[in-house]
């Protein structure tokens, strides 16, 4: 089932989220949107959430290096064995950060947020589905 989404509209995809969920942790971290909607409503304070919000900026911005270098978008001269190993362990966190969401005490969080993450890991789990050689 898996194999009827095309490589190119997994990248594609991949690429346009990545990139909205980096613009929603970016208004998160300027307080646009509260915090209290993010990391399972767990966060206490505003120092917490600057600590955690940088982190998912940067695990953002590296998961879309990797789709962009396994889409071809951009070249690192990067073995693609390692970009292959990379999106399997993507999809096992987008798997984790699925139950993660269903576990949160945000609603929101919970009926927004779950369908994202479990769309990520199928689209990662595509692309990861093909060997390319270098």
């Amino acid at each position: 089932m898996i194999r009827i989404i095309s490589e190119s509209f997994a990248s594609r995809s991949l690429m346009l989220l990545f990139s909205l969920i980096i613009a929603f942790h970016l208004l998160v971290l300027f307080q646009v949107i509260p915090f209290q909607m993010v990391w399972g409503g767990r966060l206490n304070n505003v120092s917490e959430m600057y600590s955690f919000e940088a982190v998912s900026i940067a695990l953002n911005l590296l998961m879309l290096a990797v789709v962009s270098v396994r889409s071809g978008v951009m070249s690192l001269g990067v073995n693609p064995r390692v970009i292959q190993v990379l999106l399997w362990a993507m999809a096992a966190m987008f798997i984790l950060n699925t139950v993660g969401n269903l576990l949160s005490i945000n609603e929101t969080e919970k009926l927004i947020f779950t369908p994202i993450t479990f769309v990520l890991s199928i689209l990662c789990i595509r692309l990861a589905l093909v060997t390319r050689r270098k």
